[in-house]
């Protein structure tokens, strides 16, 4: 993989798209100072992920966007693409080429892509992390890096090896996880806290949800034997409203019957009185008068005739006679005198007809006062459908009142109840706030000796936790050291059965292995087993006799083994054996023996001790008379090379060590056992103070709990009963002022009811009475039609006699004065006046003929008047008795409707205990009244009854009293959420385990890591050192070995021909040699695909730039080199130049330039 090319579009001076094409090997950017070739580095880094302005040399990030000239205006975006090839595949994509861009606006936005696909930074980082570019971009060496690099703290160091080695993932891993753990660590504080809060409401609460339990087993069973009953009393009641249903309709038909017949009465006595009122009122009377009249009429007439008739026989005999004129004037005489007696008889008539006038209009008048008051009271209502309907009336309001004032005395008493009851809450709500102010008082110190008792406990717990945490590193240690013993026990026993040793214990002159002989220094095992070889599994005698006898002991035995011998003598010449940066094995290997340490001499006397395997070869190879070793156990000779070491480093002196130290950790372990048992004392001691302490806090608690829950009780029954009583006022006054009405009202009736039942027993003789008058009043007007009728006719004929006297006066003074002419008429007259005779003959037949049929049809009348007078008087008795049915069916009517309107009531209270009854199922039991009816009787104890049950579980309810409807629905979900926490705390206490253990998993990895990495890099380094510093010595320490994790790293560097160390008293171009000798050992060490560098060469002379040209020709087949620089020697090693340029007032430009063609210029 290597840089394609890199295009840039309004990047700092790069106003235009710019495309750098950029070959694999080395690419030298040239230019003039301020053209931008640094830019082109700073490109590189920014769209690698650069996030500080300062890794792109500028104040701000939008910096970076092309800022305008005179000539040229600012842009608003800065963009930057760099192609990368992955024909090699290193990036894990599917791709040969692989394109990062990256774009910010002015306004700050900013944009990744990758393969022109938007992206986030983090995505570019893990991509390019994957191929050896980190984070920290440590493969871009900008100008001023290179003192940054010796100037640099150890630690920063550390950091340019870790990130080439890609310690960093692991150092953001561990440091995640640290976080996590440090949010663990709340979260454990936390849930503990959390918990122990759950632990302490779930006693108090778990007895609130047993008394919910069993108030809700309670109430369920109370709920079937109430819907059990209701269903029983909804079905008496629907049977009841049919009853009552039955019963209206037979009290309806009933009471229509009774209307019916009533209505019949009603019209049977109004056609009775009207028949009465007709009979006394019909024409039979009139027709008498007028029959009556007619007979008079009659009479007067047939007088009047027989007068006439005399009258003209005088006529016709003075006619006959000669003394006419005398008899005229007899006869004027006699006429004066008959009229005068007429007028006598005319004037007597008059006193009678004025009393007979008067008679008649007092009688009209008490008539017409007889007809109005019998149509009043035809017209209005009876009295004694006025008193019946009154008697019902007070009837009804009587019960009324007895109910309202029994329900009065009822609310009054209850009223009554409630002040008694609100008196005593008064006194229970002050003793129960006493009793929670006392608990609460006691709370806050129990609270904190709890908490005191908690944190001792928590405090024991730990000491115990460390003191089971020393044992169990003691008890490590202990079964470290015995099994070290074990092991170096078993290795010492082998290599003595090798040696022969069990079978040479008996040979004289015998002293023993080497192994027992000698002692190691620790970490030098390895190196002096490698260095001593098979040396060390040797038996050692004294002498060379004893060696022998050893020997021939053996062979008899058929045994192998290997002997050395004391007091050998050997030419071998120490002194300048040991190369530099070499170690002697013989310096930390000793014994007790003279004679052994003589023969460790002899042994090591060309051993030594060097850091690798690549010295040791060196070492060898530059004298063959060495046996060189590394701390690893190789060893090198010019006979031969090994790698690694078989052996484990067991000496008899390590041996006692190991069981010195496994004695020592024995008893080590017996303290700290003593230290667990007392940690364990204290902590039960804390548990049990914390546990006792606990259980009063949790028994004030109940108290607390108890009162507040009694108390809420008591105060709510209170409010209840204030509520209550606060609503019985205004109903006792409505109560009161319905009593009072309805006891006024019935006061009104109880007065109306005499005057009504008087005016009932009235209207009843009234009606008697006016049959009475009515006969009376026609009795009186017979009498005066009678009256009247022979006055008329009396008057009528005085009237005709004197209209008939004073014609025949007239006529006789007329014939006086004219006599003479009467008697020369007197024959004609006298013929006239047989004539008028005849006819008067005649006409008194037909008068009489009439008087007679008139005196017949006046036999008639009064017969039938006689008859109607018998049936006026029947038809009174028939009256009265209709009259007196029809009370009777009016009370029984009264009755009906009185047993009609109980019938109602009753329905009315039937219908709303029912409608009651089904809105207690709907509301109280959410049923339908066809379930409750349906139900069937709960299980009952044996002798009780459902009713019975029912008022003790009522009762029962009543005296556990108010409870938490909620506490069994909280207990759940506060158990499940103790259960929760628990699991959490688990979890958490899991999660950290895991945390440490994956911390610990990535601490052993970032050392490994580490080791291997500053391994790499110090090899390199002090290669690399020694090339840029031929005859120098350079090296990399850390400066705490034992601390893989935290150390950092110091550079030690010592150019050929100068004996200083320290960094600062090098000159600026040996530092600048030494800070490119330790990048270029990380480069070499964990390569990466390119490097770029700005300008590092510059503080270099001739000398020590011909040496970095050597280097970065070696690097040239390993890496692609970027390299921006002024000198000519370093154009001419390049591959491929980029030239830069800028005229005044514009922007850069870019011209590429080929190896060949550079060279065949310089040509």
């Amino acid at each position: 993989m290597f840089l394609k090319s890199l295009t840039l579009k309004g990047f700092k001076s790069f106003a235009d798209t710019t495309v750098m094409d950029l070959e694999p090997g080395v690419t030298v950017v040239v230019g003039p100072n301020g053209s931008g070739k640094s830019n082109v580095v700073d490109a590189i880094a920014w769209v690698l992920g650069a996030q500080a302005p300062s890794a792109v040399r500028s104040q701000k990030m939008d910096d970076v966007i092309f800022a305008g000239t005179a000539k040229r205006a600012a842009l608003g975006r800065a963009e930057v693409t760099l192609t990368l090839d992955n024909s090699s595949g290193l990036l894990p994509l599917d791709a040969s080429e692989v394109s990062v861009s990256r774009i910010l606006f002015r306004t700050g936005e900013s944009e990744y892509a990758i393969n022109g696909v938007s992206c986030r930074l983090l995505d570019v980082q893990d991509l390019l992390s994957d191929a050896g570019v980190g984070r920290q971009q440590h493969v871009i060496v900008s100008q001023g890096q290179i003192d940054a690099v010796l100037n640099a703290r150890p630690e920063d160091r550390r950091s340019i090896i870790e990130e080439a080695a890609g310690v960093l993932k692991f150092r953001k891993r561990k440091e995640k996880a640290e976080r996590r753990l440090e949010a663990t660590e709340a979260s454990l504080l936390r849930v503990q806290d959390l918990l122990r809060e759950v632990r302490r409401q779930l006693r108090p609460l778990e007895r609130q949800a047993e008394a919910a339990r069993r108030h809700g087993d309670l109430v369920a069973e109370l709920n079937a034997l109430r819907l059990f009953l209701s269903g029983r009393e909804i079905t008496t009641f629907r049977r009841r409203l049919e009853a009552l249903a039955v019963e209206r309709t037979t009290s309806s038909d009933k009471e229509n019957e009774l209307r019916r017949l009533l209505a019949e009465l009603d019209t049977n006595v109004m056609a009775a009185e009207a028949e009465l009122s007709a009979r006394g009122d019909s024409g039979l009377s009139d027709e008498l008068v007028r029959v009556e009249q007619l007979r008079e009429r009659a009479r007067g007439i047939s007088m009047l005739l027989v007068e006439r008739r005399r009258s003209y026989e005088r006529d016709r005999g003075a006619m006959m006679d000669s003394g006419v004129v005398a008899n005229l004037e007899a006869d004027a005489s006699r006429l004066t005198t008959e009229l005068s007696e007429v007028e006598s008889a005319m004037e007597r008539l008059e006193p009678e007809s004025l009393e007979l006038a008067n008679d008649e209009a007092a009688f009209e008048g008490e008539r017409h006062e007889a007809a109005t008051l019998f149509d009043h009271i035809s017209s209005t209502t009876s009295a004694a459908s006025a008193a019946a309907e009154v008697r019902g009336e007070l009837r009804t309001l009587r019960a009324s009142v007895e109910s309202a004032d029994s329900e009065y005395r009822r609310l009054s008493a209850r009223m009554q109840a409630l002040s008694e009851r609100d008196g005593r809450y008064t006194t229970e709500i002050d003793r129960l706030r006493n009793e929670c102010e006392r608990a609460q008082t006691v709370e806050v110190p129990l609270v904190n000796e709890v908490t005191e008792a908690e944190a001792r406990r928590l405090s024991a717990e730990a000491e115990l936790e460390r003191a089971q945490s020393t044992r169990n590193a003691v008890a490590s240690e202990l079964a470290r050291w015995q099994a070290r013993s074990e092991a170096l026990q078993l290795a010492l026993d082998s290599a003595r059965a090798r040696a022969g040793a069990e079978k040479l214990k008996d040979v004289a002159g015998v002293v023993g292995t080497l192994l027992d002989l000698v002692v190691i220094d620790e970490g030098w095992e390895a190196s002096v087993e490698a260095a001593l070889g098979e040396a060390l599994l040797s038996v050692v005698v004294e002498n060379t006799e004893s060696a022998r006898r050893a020997l021939a002991h053996l062979r008899s035995a058929s045994t192998s083994g290997a002997v050395l011998a004391l007091g050998a003598k050997s030419e071998v010449v120490v002194t300048g054996l040991v190369p530099s940066g070499a170690l002697r094995i013989r310096d930390h290997v000793r014994s007790t023996r003279k004679d052994v340490s003589d023969l460790l001499d002899l042994l090591l006397a060309t051993s030594v001790q060097v850091k690798d395997w690549t010295a040791a070869v060196d070492a060898v190879m530059s004298d063959p008379r060495l046996v060189a070793v590394t701390p690893e156990g190789d060893r090198f000779t010019t006979t031969g090379w090994r790698i690694g070491v078989a052996g484990g480093g067991a000496t008899g002196a390590a041996l006692e060590d190991a069981l010195n130290n496994a004695e020592s950790s024995k008893a080590d372990l017996a303290v700290r056992d003593e230290a667990v048992r007392i940690a364990q004392t204290e902590q039960q001691a804390a548990r049990s103070r914390e546990s006792e302490l606990q259980k009063r806090l949790d028994a004030n608690d109940a108290a607390f709990t108890a009162a507040s829950e009694a108390l809420a009780r008591v105060q709510s029954e209170r409010r209840e009963a204030a509520t209550e009583s606060e609503g019985l006022l205004p109903t006792l006054g409505e109560i009161e002022e319905r009593l009072n009405r309805l006891k006024a009202r019935v006061s009104e009736l109880e007065h109306l009811v005499p005057s009504l039942e008087r005016e009932e027993a009235a209207e009843a003789e009234a009606a008697k009475a006016r049959g009475e008058a009515r006969a009376t009043l026609e009795a009186q007007s017979a009498l005066l039609s009678g009256r009247r009728r022979d006055l008329e006719v009396r008057s009528a004929g005085l009237i005709e006699r004197k209209q008939f006297t004073e014609a025949r006066l007239a006529e006789t003074e007329r014939r006086l004065e004219a006599d003479a002419v009467a008697r020369s008429e007197a024959a004609g007259h006298r013929e006239k006046i047989e004539k008028i005779l005849v006819a008067t003959e005649r006409l008194s037949l037909i008068v009489d003929a009439h008087r007679h049929v008139i005196e017949s049809r006046l036999a008639v009348l009064h017969e039938k008047r006689r008859r109607q007078s018998d049936e006026v008087r029947a038809l009174a008795t028939h009256l009265d008795e209709m009259r007196k049915k029809r009370s009777a069916t009016e009370r029984e009517l009264e009755e009906v409707r009185e047993r009609s309107r109980r019938s109602e009531v009753e329905e009315a209270e039937v219908k709303m205990r029912l409608e009651a009854t089904v809105e207690t199922l709907r509301r109280d039991l959410d049923v339908e009244p066809a379930v409750a009816e349906a139900a069937e009787m709960p299980e009952l104890p044996e002798g009780i009854t459902a009713p019975a049950r029912t008022r003790d579980l009522e009762r029962e309810l009543r005296l556990m009293g108010p409870i938490n409807p909620l506490a069994l629905e909280e207990f759940n979900e506060l158990q499940e959420r103790h259960k929760f926490l628990e699991e959490q705390l688990e979890d958490v206490r899991n999660t950290r385990r895991e945390l440490m253990r994956v911390i610990t998993a990535v601490d052993n990895e970032i050392q490994s890591v580490f080791a291997s990495a500053f391994a790499d890099v110090s090899v390199n380094f002090t290669q690399l050192f020694g090339n840029l510093f031929p005859g120098g010595t350079g090296r990399l320490v850390l400066t705490n070995p034992d601390d893989l994790l935290n150390t950092g790293i110091e550079v030690e560097a010592k150019p050929g021909g100068k004996n200083v160390k320290k960094l600062s008293l090098l000159s600026g171009g040996e530092r600048s040699l030494t800070a490119l000798a330790f990048l270029f050992a990380v480069f070499r060490s964990r390569p990466s695909p390119f490097y770029v560098m700005d300008e590092v060469e510059a503080a270099l002379d001739d000398v020590n730039l011909h040496r970095f040209l050597g280097l970065i020709n070696e690097f040239r087949q390993e890496a692609q080199l970027l390299i921006v620089s002024h000198q000519k020697r370093t154009m001419e090693a390049g591959d491929c130049l980029l030239g830069v340029s800028m005229q005044p007032g514009g922007s850069s430009k870019v011209v590429t330039e080929k190896a060949s063609r550079v060279s065949g210029g310089a040509a």
